[in-house]
């Protein structure tokens, strides 16, 4: 018998390694069990009956009436106001989580220094994301309205306007309104976020910065930054999350215009289903959704490598 045809033998610490991992994971299934049974629950379960539902000819009334296979995305990938409604999600995905991350950046520095009262304004820049969404939005929306709207009221005053404008009744100013609003309740969490990364700057990091002569500016892009890293990797991520799929804002601030020309991916599934009664044709475009998602995620975590060390 030729050596070629000899039955390999894994070595032995990788057989000792495996059944030590599947022990430490049975050992830990009583605690870990009832998580993973809540995300079965309200994660895969509906993730998996919404793409079941993509595949299927299903009525106005919920009537699932038979299988078309993937007809529902050749229909939504042909419909010709899709370009514009991705566009309008990488628009309002890229301009909120860029100006907020900025923005964010600039205020947990700030909150980071020593000043009387800091606490006090510590605790204001949670109120934001402590309020509602739907609550913060429709203030915004009732003061930005063209005859009684307290926005546009100060802007006339001040000499800004000669009358007030409707800002929420056409499409361009409308998503530049609910990039404001979005930037609004997005900022508080960023910004904790990073300042929990400032905290755990080493302080003697700086302090040999300093002594090798580093400004100020360049001991924050070449230090503070990178030390940064992973709380950066966490906020933007979880904001790209969040700010994808939002709904409030987009449908209380553009909900009321005509057409597709404001929709996004999300306030566009809410036609379809609302309007159009389409429960095959929106599964379809949560699907899409949810694979762009999937896949701006992994290439962000690709990128990025959030874990890895400084």
């Amino acid at each position: 018998m030729s050596s070629s045809s000899l039955p390999v033998k894994a070595p032995a610490g990788r057989k000792r390694k495996r059944s030590t991992d599947n022990q430490s994971f049975l050992s830990s299934l009583p605690w870990i069990g009832p998580a993973l049974l809540l995300i079965l629950a309200i994660v895969v379960f509906p993730a998996g009956y919404m793409i079941y539902n993509s595949t299927r000819k299903i009525s106005s009334v919920g009537t699932d009436l038979k299988s078309v296979g993937f007809d529902n995305f050749a229909t939504i990938f042909s419909d010709p106001v899709l370009p514009r409604i991705l566009l309008n999600t990488f628009f309002w995905v890229v301009s909120v989580v860029l100006i907020t991350v900025i923005l964010s950046l600039a205020l947990a520095q700030f909150l980071h220094k020593p000043f009387p009262g800091r606490t006090l304004v510590r605790m204001a820049v949670v109120v934001p994301w402590a309020a509602s969404v739907v609550m913060t939005t429709t203030v915004f929306y009732y003061g930005l309205d063209p005859n009684y709207g307290i926005f546009n009221h100060f802007f006339v005053q001040i000499g800004l306007m000669d009358e007030g404008f409707g800002w929420t009744k056409n499409a361009v100013p409308a998503m530049a309104v609910s990039v404001i609003v979005a930037i609004f309740v997005s900022i508080p969490f960023t910004t904790y976020t990073l300042l929990a990364g400032l905290q755990a700057v080493p302080t003697e990091t700086l302090e040999a910065a300093r002594m090798d002569g580093a400004g100020r500016w360049k001991t924050y892009i070449f230090v503070v930054l990178p030390q940064l890293r992973s709380a950066l990797a966490v906020s933007v991520l979880i904001n790209i999350i969040n700010v994808f799929n939002n709904l409030p804002i987009l449908k209380i601030m553009t909900g009321s215009i005509p057409g597709n020309d404001a929709d996004t991916l999300m306030t566009y599934i809410f036609k379809v289903l609302q309007f159009d009664r389409r429960l095959d044709l929106s599964s379809a475009l949560s699907v899409l959704n949810f694979a762009i998602v999937l896949v701006i995620v992994a290439i962000y975590l690709k990128t990025v490598k959030p874990m890895d060390e400084v």
